[in-house]
């Protein structure tokens, strides 16, 4: 019994630590890569992505909404920049960052609204989210729902054998010492006075070996080294699927899964948007060449809208015969569709006015916002950019082809609605000049006016599925595991991905909206 119960010990233990050490390796690898986080960087001029351990001190790091700081460092410039810093100080209000007051960002937070440019101070270990790391030692205890039930499991195996145990050790004891007991001549095996003390001594001993070997059969010995080979199974299972697990536990962990809830933008999509359609106003713009067609004043506008109101850049290549962008993929969809074909010149533009006062774009707010003053008229101006049902709710006009101002109705909201259906991301511009005196109060920035603008353009924003998106959700579904899609776009826009993406069933499943 002692021999294969070592035995047994041993497997459990070998397969454990064997399966726990590959997986350890290759997990180590995939969280690297993971880690690898890609930063923008201002060097010799030129903004440009790094890796995020390629950060030294002297770096200029551009940073935006979503961010995390990946050094310690000052800000040079910034507009409406606030960051979380609760992973630091467990504060959850927003702190603000400018360059007069408060200029210190700290590694591991995050921004949280705005944008802004970081002289980088000090890096790695030296930074305070580095000290602070270690002097941390993470212990975590927390046992996964097989460990749970198995403890509670062997548990109740245990009392229960336990139980029987003292049952069997009493029922014995009382029929042995009543004489109830024969040896195999068939005499009795105690009589009061007249049994040896050494006889009751070792008919004692036999009876309590009884009571603990029912003690030690009623544990399920193989019971471990059957889970452990099981969980080892199914890590090679979810290997060859692509899916990398560090522990043999988390494997009934990711089995246990019922529901999975997946973002829509780069996660079922490709993440690769470009401009699909083209609205002015109320009136579709389906030529070729768009600038051509609409008129000077609106196209200025509508380029000033584009590039003063935005995060990304735009750089000529190193060969010098194409253009680069920078910035997320909406924002470089939508400066690749003024530069090519609106023919704006944005380092012209930049040149040509005086931005006042910016409002940054936020998941809360869907949309930005800035007000700068010409330089030649010296007259100022509001543009907002964000989610077309945001914008359009702050307009009351728009302009056509032609640079008329027409009163806006009902039609453009079926225009939105439209391009949504067709999974296209809606996003809109919108403009007004305002008095100077409205717009600041001495040297302090007002907020920007949200109320009686003027509607520019409404842009359509393609974003393909990705391949085989459809089969793995179909694979889930039949495997009883609901997919969810969660997304800050537009609900029509939302109800056609989805759809595309088979999650969205017509008459059995739903959309629901939240504030969130």
């Amino acid at each position: 019994m002692e021999e294969v119960f070592l035995l047994l010990c041993f497997l459990v233990i070998s397969v454990s630590a064997v399966s726990n050490y590959k997986q350890s390796r290759q997990f180590d690898k995939l969280s690297k890569e993971s880690n690898n986080i890609k930063v923008d960087v201002v060097r010799n001029g030129r903004r440009q992505q790094i890796s995020i351990y390629a950060v030294v001190v002297g770096d200029v790091v551009c940073l935006k909404i979503g961010d995390q700081v990946p050094a310690d460092g000052l800000l040079i410039d910034g507009h409406s920049l606030q960051v979380d810093e609760s992973s630091m100080t467990g504060e959850s209000d927003h702190v603000e960052i400018d360059s007069a007051q408060n200029p210190f960002l700290i590694s591991g937070t995050k921004v949280a609204d705005g944008y802004g440019r970081m002289m980088v101070t000090s890096v790695g270990m030296s930074t305070a989210w580095g000290e602070l790391m270690s002097s941390v030692s993470r212990n975590s205890e927390e046992q996964t729902p097989l460990q749970a039930r198995l403890n509670k499991l062997t548990s109740a195996i245990g009392k229960l054998g336990l139980a029987v145990a003292l049952l069997v050790l009493v029922v014995l004891l009382v029929r042995y010492f009543t004489g109830n007991t024969k040896d195999e001549y068939g005499n009795r095996e105690f009589t009061s006075g007249s049994t040896k003390i050494s006889d009751v001594l070792n008919a004692v001993v036999k009876i309590v070996s009884a009571a603990v070997t029912i003690v030690v059969v009623a544990i399920p010995e193989g019971l471990p080294l059957a889970v452990t080979l099981t969980l080892a199974y199914s890590m090679k299972r979810m290997m060859a699927d692509q899916a990398m697990v560090r522990n043999l536990s988390a494997c009934e962990t990711m089995g246990s899964a019922t529901i999975i809830c997946t973002d829509k933008t780069g996660t079922l999509t490709l993440n690769q948007m470009r401009v699909n359609k083209f609205w002015l106003g109320q009136e579709p713009i389906t030529a070729k060449s768009p600038s051509s067609s609409i008129a000077a004043s609106v196209l200025e506008l509508i380029q000033q809208g584009v590039a003063l109101n935005t995060t990304g850049s735009v750089y000529w290549s190193s060969s010098g015969s194409e253009y680069e962008f920078s910035g997320s993929p909406t924002e470089q969809a939508l400066l690749s569709w003024a530069v090519l074909e609106l023919k704006m010149d944005m380092q012209k533009l930049k040149e040509s006015c005086t931005v006042l006062h910016v409002e940054a774009f936020n998941s809360q707010k869907k949309r930005s916002g800035i007000s700068m003053r010409s330089n030649l008229s010296n007259t100022v101006h509001v543009y907002w950019k964000g989610a077309a049902e945001m914008i359009l709710a702050m307009c009351t006009h728009y302009y056509d082809a032609s640079g008329n101002m027409k009163a806006l109705d009902s039609d453009a909201k079926m225009i939105i609605q439209g391009m949504a259906a067709g999974s296209l991301r809606c996003i809109a511009f919108a403009h007004k000049q305002v008095d100077e005196e409205q717009q600041t109060d001495g040297n302090a920035p007002q907020k920007l006016k949200e109320e009686g603008l003027t509607l520019l353009a409404v842009v359509g924003l393609k974003d393909p599925c990705r391949p085989g998106v459809k089969k793995a959700v179909e694979d889930c579904q039949n495997a009883g595991v609901n997919i969810k899609m969660i997304t800050g776009d537009n609900i029509f826009t939302a109800r056609a991905i989805a759809s595309e993406c088979g999650i969205l069933k017509p008459g059995v499943s739903q959309c629901k909206r939240g504030s969130n």
